[in-house]
């Protein structure tokens, strides 16, 4: 398992130079100024864009710029957004947030899903089935602002039971729980999809006659065996959707008022921050990678076999 984390480990390296590379490309070496909009309606003045040219090192060839912005990332200095606040500190009091937001939505979609799609594909073509496969394709086809904007209006305006904002920098874990079920509905409808396929087709493998055969119980077949097997496809997608979360909740933060990293990202494009915009996008890939990590080790857990390649 040693050897396995540090391959994974190096094979990260490459991957965030890469992928924070294209995203300081995408934003500083396409047509365009950087300073435009930093200084209002008016154009800034020469010296002022002399100064940010010089700060950034925007005079420089690209791979050089890239080094420069690199090497102060490695030392936790991701820049100063168009106000004059480090990114570094915005970011770690919004990801707060959306990481909150974020786990809300992954433990909501992870329960209920699992749970909806081991039911389903134990009873394959019964009501349960037909009931799930119905409700989740519903859910699929709907938008996520209008899932938003309907919960907010009959459970927060309407019945009051929950908060319909979740303002402030902090806010707190019941005004969270409607924006983490409308971030996780979707997810929640493919998880419980992809798990009732599994189950369904785990439950006529070989290795569950023979445990038939063997005299275990239903609960060790099912809850061991089939179980853990059909969970690895979701664990990959878990993995990869809590990355989304953090990066996707644009719109549900934009309909709960919630101030986290997916409204920083948005300010800061219409803002035409791009220091604030590359600073955000890259701590979301590191962030993503080592998610990522942490579920190429989970499947370690639960396939041995995988650890061992």
């Amino acid at each position: 398992m040693g050897k396995y984390i540090v391959r994974r480990l190096l094979q990260m390296i490459p991957v965030i130079i890469f992928s924070t590379f294209l995203i300081y490309a995408m934003v500083f070496a396409m047509p365009g100024d950087p300073t435009a909009g930093k200084c209002g309606e008016r154009p800034c003045p020469p010296a002022y864009i002399a100064e940010f040219n010089e700060k950034y090192h925007l005079n420089d060839p690209l791979l050089v710029q890239y080094y420069e912005y690199a090497k102060n990332v490695v030392q936790g200095d991701l820049g100063e957004n168009q106000f004059g606040n480090p990114v570094a500190e915005e970011l770690g009091e919004r990801f707060q947030v959306t990481a909150r937001l974020g786990l809300m939505a992954l433990v909501f979609e992870g329960v209920l899903g699992i749970a909806a799609g081991v039911l389903a594909g134990l009873r394959k073509g019964g009501f349960i089935d037909n009931l799930v496969l119905v409700s989740t394709l519903f859910v699929i086809s709907v938008p996520v602002f209008v899932i938003g904007t309907v919960l907010q209006y009959t459970f927060g305006l309407n019945l009051e039971l929950l908060p319909s904002l979740a303002s402030g920098t902090d806010p707190s874990f019941v005004s969270l729980i409607m924006p983490a079920i409308v971030l996780g509905s979707t997810s929640l409808a493919y998880i419980a999809r992809l798990m009732r396929t599994n189950i369904a087709e785990n439950v006529r493998s070989d290795y569950v006659r023979t445990a038939k055969a063997k005299g275990l119980s239903s609960r060790r077949i099912i809850g061991i065996h089939t179980l853990r097997n059909s969970m690895i496809p979701v664990v990959t997608f878990m993995g990869y959707d809590f990355g989304a979360l953090l990066g996707g909740a644009i719109v549900t933060e934009g309909i709960f008022n919630i101030q986290g990293v997916g409204g920083y990202i948005f300010q800061g494009i219409r803002n035409r921050d791009g220091i604030a915009v590359v600073g955000a996008v890259t701590a979301l890939v590191i962030v993503y990678l080592l998610v990522n990590l942490l579920v190429d080790l989970l499947y370690g857990a639960l396939d041995p076999r995988i650890s061992n390649d």
